[in-house]
């Protein structure tokens, strides 16, 4: 039977958080069982980067679709020496010039169309010209005839040959090296004929995989449907501009988590600021078209927190009501009507980083945008100056091991509890990486964002603590890592 209170009414239940990796499981079992066929949609080129192949990518023509020239220099046919055809150059973007016949040669630039009949590509470097005697003088005795004819018939003084014409007219072009049939012409299809499959179904979407696409004849790339998240962003007290003053404070949250949420793999639909208004947050909830409403602020139980009651208004159901860990403490997972979610977020920025990883990241991958981060391995480094060892919780394949090195003074293992603060939570802690050392970052209060703005990823520290030389679990986060100088922090946790 329940307690009374002391005005003999019945006491609520004692509030039980969930532990922390039982959150992430609960978050992960509740995105699978959100997951459902979505069409895939068509991007295009520049919207699809970071997506994910919804289908293989299949060449739509041959690359290269038509013979080109690899190199700027001379298309010839035939065994030399070449008689120098007087036109202009061959130059990409054209048609294909006349044929040549055997023993002539055009000017090409490199990526023109080789003219019917070529046999190989000389480069201008391995090539000279010379004008021929005879044919030189042949060609001036004509043109002196001829302009002298003009200047009788018209009295205007006759036209100068053009430079082509003057430079082109009686040249032989000799090679300074073997010529080899085919040499520097890319024969249509070298890389790909039409239908080839270039690359598979699940390929990510790269700068690379663009360019690929495009020179494919690709004007958009179909990719799986990411869900659909809004940001919900809670408090009377948030600034959007300027300095805090008077009590306000400058919102961190909302230029963070929708950046974040979308390289989670998520399509964030908006970013909207909800006043301390049940009935507001209320109507943003119930009308959302998101799969996944993201809130910050209003998940615990004070004056103006009323994200519980909206909720329960709402006919939802609580998944995580509380997680045992440290920042972040009062998160909250409920299942809302259909396949939709929501995540709700402490208001200080790190413990809603925390509640970010913890569980809007292991539902988001759930629902197929994403795999979950690896982690990598690294040996953590803690000063002997209050700190101490990490150690191990389980997360689902979501992070890496790394094994914790010596640290404190005079061989001593470190106390992981004086740093750790509470013996029943998890603890995440912001760390960046040197080597194969980790190393934990200062300001890791549940308020402050100096430390998380440099780190690699977030140390998990189970409750209790560890020994030096245990092992532990990174998250790392969905970004390269670290790559600047990082101001030094030490070691000091809060």
């Amino acid at each position: 039977m329940a307690p009374e209170t002391a005005a003999g009414a019945k006491a609520e239940p004692p509030h039980r958080a969930t532990p922390w990796p039982e959150a992430r499981l609960a978050a992960a079992r509740a995105g699978a069982a959100a997951r459902a066929p979505r069409a895939p949609r068509r991007l295009s080129l520049g919207q699809a980067l970071g997506g994910i192949l919804a289908e293989p990518l299949l060449a739509l023509t041959d690359l290269p679709s038509f013979d080109t020239s690899a190199m700027d220099g001379w298309a010839v046919a035939g065994p030399g020496p070449w008689t120098v055809r007087a036109e202009h150059p061959v130059l990409a973007g054209q048609g294909p010039a006349a044929a040549l016949t055997e023993g002539e040669a055009v000017r090409i630039a490199t990526g023109a169309p080789v003219p019917p009949g070529t046999t190989a590509v000389i480069r201008t470097e391995h090539s000279r010209t010379e004008h021929s005697r005879t044919e030189h003088s042949r060609t001036e005795h004509s043109r002196t005839e001829h302009s002298r004819t003009e200047h009788s018939r018209t009295g205007l003084t006759p036209t100068e040959p053009s430079p082509t014409e003057r430079a082109a007219a009686g040249l032989l072009l000799h090679a300074l090296r073997d010529v080899v049939t085919g040499q520097d012409i890319r024969p249509r299809g070298q890389e790909c004929r039409s239908g080839d499959e270039l690359l598979s179904a699940g390929t990510e979407v790269t700068p690379v995989v663009l360019g690929l696409a495009a020179a494919a004849g690709y004007d958009e790339l179909a990719v799986p449907a990411r869900p659909r998240v809004e940001v919900l962003v809670l408090g009377d007290e948030l600034l959007t501009a300027g300095l805090p003053h008077e009590g306000l404070i400058r919102d961190a949250l909302g230029p963070m988590l929708g950046p974040w949420l979308e390289a989670l793999g998520a399509e964030v639909l908006a970013t909207r600021r909800i006043r301390d208004d049940a009935e507001e947050l209320y109507a943003a909830v119930t009308g959302s078209p998101a799969d996944l409403v993201v809130t910050t602020g209003g998940t615990a139980a004070g004056p103006v927190d009323h994200l519980h009651r909206v909720l329960d208004k709402a006919g939802a159901t609580l998944l995580v009501d509380g997680v045992k860990v440290r920042p972040g403490h009062p998160m909250l997972l409920a299942a809302l009507d259909g396949r939709r979610h929501l995540v709700g977020l402490p208001g200080n920025p790190l413990a809603a980083v925390s509640g970010l990883l913890t569980l809007a990241q292991p539902l988001l991958a759930a629902l197929g945008t994403t795999a979950p981060s690896e982690g990598s391995a690294g040996r953590t480094t803690v000063p002997s100056e209050g700190s101490a060892g990490r150690t191990t919780a389980p997360s689902e394949g979501s992070a890496g091991r790394v094994a914790v090195s010596s640290g404190g003074s005079a061989g001593r293992a470190p106390v992981l509890e004086a740093v750790h603060g509470h013996p029943y939570d998890t603890r995440l802690v912001p760390v960046v990486r040197r080597g194969e050392q980790l190393v934990p970052l200062r300001y890791n209060g549940p308020a402050m964002l100096r430390g998380i703005a440099v780190a690699d990823g977030m140390a998990v520290v189970p409750p209790g603590g560890a020994p030096s030389g245990a092992e532990l679990d990174v998250l790392d986060l969905p970004w390269p890592p670290t790559s600047g100088a990082v101001p030094a922090q030490g070691a000091c946790f809060t």
